[in-house]
Order: C-alpha cells, then structure tokens, then sequence
C-alpha cells in the first residue's frame, strides 16, 4: 500500500514532516498526535490536536454557525448530505484503505465501514422531508394541538477507535439534517481518519455555501472530551467507548442537565439451541468472535450451548479456528488482523491469565504473534475457553478475539437467563429452527439486550434499525428507526382560533 498517496487522494498533505489540511477546525497548538499503524508498526504521520483556546474558538465558531444552519430547510441540508454521500463514493477506495492501515481491520471491513457512511446519508437525505410531529385532539373547542421538532444546536461526538468514521457518519448525517452543527473529537488512536472526513465535508459544504462551524473536527485526547462533556454550550454529547469512559461522560453531562447518547461496552452472546442448524451456528460464532480482531462492540464474545450439541459444536469450531489465517488486513487472504496497538495486547494477555486463574480450559490456545509480517507487536492468536458465566473477566468486556463457551441443560429460558447474566446489554442471538425458542427469546421475558436476532450473529447491524444496547450499554440509540429525535428539542403547540379563553381541565377562573 502507497500511504502516501492514498493520503494525497484525500487531500492530507505533508508539511514539516507532519500533516496539513488547512482548517483551524482541527490544526491546533497542543501536544502533536502520532498516528501509528498497527498493521507495520509505522509512524504514519504526525497532527495537531487542540487546547483550551482552540477549542473554544471551534465553539464559538459552530455556534455562530448554527444561528444560520438552522434556518436553512431541512430538505436543503439533506440535499448537502446528498453531496456528501457521492463525494463518499468517490473517495471509498482511498478512505476505506486509510481506515484499514490505521485502525488494523480487514481491508473489505474498512471499505464497507466506507459504505456504512453512504448508507446513512442516503437515509438521512430521505428524512430530511419526514422530520414529522403528531397532531392531537384538543379538549377545549375551538383549539388545534400539535408538536414539532427543533434543532439543539451544538451536538458534540467523541467517538472510538474501531469504528473511525462510520459512528461519526451516523451521528452527524443525522444531525446536520435536523439543524444541529457538529463538533467531534475523534479518537487519538485514528487521529488521520477524522482529518479525511474533513477535508471530504469541507469541500462540499464550500460548494454550497454552508457556513464555517457546521463540521467542526477537533483532534486531541482525553481533555478535549472533558472539556466537551462539562461545556453547557454542547447541550448533547454522543459518546462511544467503554463503560467507563461513559460512566464519566454520563456524570458530567447530568450534573450540568444536558444529554448523553451512550454507546458502551457489549458482551455480547450467541444462544445455540439444540434445534440449531449446525452450520450456520458455526458461521455466524466464527465472523462474530474474530471480526475486527474482536474489537467490535457487538462483537460474539460468549457462545451458550446446549448440553446435547455441546461438544459438536466445540470440535467443529475448533477445527474452523485452525485454518484461520492471521496478517496483515491489507492482505484479503487473511481472516483476522492486528489489535489497535500494545496496550491492547496487553490486555488480552491479562485477560487470558484470568481465565487459567478462574480454571477455564482452552481448547484453541491464545498468544502473541512474532516473526516477519508480525512486526508491530499486535497480532494475536483468536482463542476459545470453556467457562462459567459467573467467571469474573467473562463478566467483563475485554477486546480482543476471545471467545467462551458455556454450557447450559434444560430448557431455553435457562440458556436465556444465562445470556442476560452480565451487566452489559447491547446485542443478542439464537440459532434455532423452533419457532417457539426464537419467539420466547425475542419476547419481553426473552432477551434484554438492545439488539435481538435470530438465525444470524451479534455482528453487522444495518443502518435501518436503531443501534444501542440496555443496562450499562448506555441506553442509547443511533442511526436508523426514529433515532433522530434524540437530536432535536420537542415542543408542544397549542392555537386557539376562537374568540374565547376557557382553561384545560374545565377550570373557571372569573374576574
């Protein structure tokens, strides 16, 4: 891969050995940021990221610009989305190869989180003409009751390093249709891919005149988020990332009244039924354990078996674990790529250590791979260990390719309470041909997860749907369904077209 030129396609340019856009969105005067690739190990560029005065400035500047977004109609700005989705089609290759080299997934998983982008603005393009309230009834003659939405004005995303674009994409699509204008702190971990993104919605906001401030990157760390979090001109903040970051930003944001979207931490299982057709149990376990090296939120990290099929369903998966082949994602040959960087590994040894402590039994083995094409450090070996729920670290959240097996006897409500078992509640899945299995676990009593799906995995959810988990997943909602409320403010109207003033609820007050 030529990164230099794939950085020059998308109008990242060298300068002082660093890198240049020319925004003051994003350029600014604090600790420079370093983009490592986790593919080679390599450096592959340097930016700035932002103190206090930047941010402010950035603030100030999407404010002013919002008092002007806001009174463009809203199928205005979906045209603008429009634009962006065709200039997206144009850059795909190029972004999609930037996501896979800096952030390590597949290369195929980086052009379709690419094609996520698309999706979502072509969805919020149609919903820039359906942004609809409701009409009521009044009790008293002669009224007219009805709500409307409105914009919020600031709305700030601070979002993860495993899903560097497509995230952003669902949150600020959305938005800018809505009214709202967008200020996003990308992570640290993937600083050029949020660069790319804008310089892309820079150039068409240009072409159509949009004001300076509608699309606000800021690169930085942890302070940037805080700065955000605690600032009461940002009324809401979407963040995506563990459960302890959120835990922090859902403390902030409250004490100060504004809103949080969150998108947390998953531990997400896969219920496999003795009724389960075997081959697409083993399919759908395999793509959702290893995708993404496992650093998905969705990703399948606990495998629920029946006692029955128990051991099948572990030989036949162990023999699919072996002919896994483990490289560079730049290679689409190979099934599984890097972890984001050393502390991630790290983790997942610390975590393998746990399991053997708390007398899990392996039956594919973890560990790190070295030698040529595993330079960086950060190849690791997809595992499976067969565990109890109540296991400490299975009650966590740790990503990486580690998948659990647990077995379960009795009835579908068992292997159910099972899945619910954990603190997290993002997604779910049942293999099963038995109508009545797939029906009670999708009922109220069934699974208590955000997601629930049936003869498919924990993995790839389409953007038509709302994605968000329950529990310590945050609660929140993204991307599909009627997800775009959570963007705007509602209000409620009242009109009186009588030539009387009587009160709700038939009260008399006569002077």
């Amino acid at each position: 891969m030529d990164i230099k030129a794939i950085l020059s396609e998308l109008g990242i340019k060298d300068q002082n050995d660093g890198v240049w856009a020319g925004s003051q969105s994003w350029m600014g005067n604090g600790e420079s940021i370093d983009s490592l690739s986790p593919v080679d190990g390599n450096q592959i560029a340097s930016t700035g990221s932002a103190d206090k005065a930047d941010y402010d400035k950035v603030i100030g500047m999407a404010q002013n610009a919002f008092t002007e977004w806001r009174r463009i109609p809203a199928p205005k700005r979906g045209e603008v989305v429009r634009q962006i989705a065709e200039a997206l089609r144009e850059k795909k290759d190029a972004l999609g190869a930037l996501v896979s080299y800096e952030m390590g997934k597949s290369l195929q998983e980086g052009l379709g989180e690419v094609q996520e982008m698309i999706d979502i603005a072509d969805f919020a393009v149609g919903l820039s003409r359906q942004l609809h309230g409701l009409t009521m009834h009044s009790e008293r003659s002669n009224h007219r009751m009805y709500e409307q939405y409105h914009p919020l004005g600031v709305v700030g995303i601070i979002s993860a390093f495993n899903f560097p674009v497509a995230v952003w994409s669902w949150n600020s699509f959305l938005a800018w249709v809505c009214g709202d204008v967008c200020v996003w702190k990308p992570s640290e971990k993937v600083p050029l891919c949020g660069v790319a993104c804008q310089i892309i919605v820079n150039d068409v906001f240009k072409k159509n005149n949009v004001p300076d401030g509608v699309c606000c990157v800021i690169n930085g760390k942890v302070d940037v988020g805080e700065m955000m979090t605690n600032d009461t001109r940002v009324p809401l903040v979407s963040a995506t990332g563990s459960i302890r970051m959120g835990k922090e930003v859902g403390k902030a944001v409250a004490s100060r009244l504004g809103r949080a979207l969150l998108e947390l931490g998953g531990n997400n299982a896969i219920i496999v039924t003795e009724n389960a057709d075997m081959e697409m149990a083993i399919r759908g376990s395999l793509f959702g354990a290893v995708g993404t090296a496992g650093q998905r939120c969705t990703t399948t990290r606990r495998l629920i078996i029946h006692e029955r099929i128990f051991d099948e369903i572990s030989q036949k998966l162990s023999t699919a674990y072996t002919q896994l082949r483990i490289g560079s994602p730049l290679d689409e040959n190979n099934h599984v790529g890097p972890l984001i960087d050393k502390d991630a590994v790290g983790m997942y040894g610390a975590a393998i250590e746990k399991i053997k402590s708390s007398g899990g039994e392996f039956l594919i083995d973890g560990g790190v791979l070295e030698g040529p094409g595993y330079e960086s450090g950060c190849y690791v070996k997809p595992c499976i260990a067969v565990v109890k729920n109540d296991f400490e670290i299975v009650q966590e959240e740790t990503f990486a390719p580690i998948l659990y097996l647990i077995k379960y006897s009795g009835e579908v409500e068992d292997a159910i309470d099972i899945q619910n078992g954990v603190k997290q509640g993002l997604s779910s899945a049942i293999i099963s041909k038995d109508l009545q299995e797939a029906e009670t676990f999708l009922s109220a009593w069934g699974s208590d997860c955000g997601i629930a799906n049936v003869n498919i995995g924990t993995s790839g959810a389409e953007i038509g749907g709302a994605f968000g988990g329950e529990k310590e997943t945050g609660g929140g909602r993204e991307s599909g369904s009627d997800a775009w409320k959570v963007y705007m403010r509602r209000q409620t109207n009242t009109i009186n077209f009588g030539k009387e003033l009587p009160l709700a609820q038939g009260i008399k007050f006569d002077v």
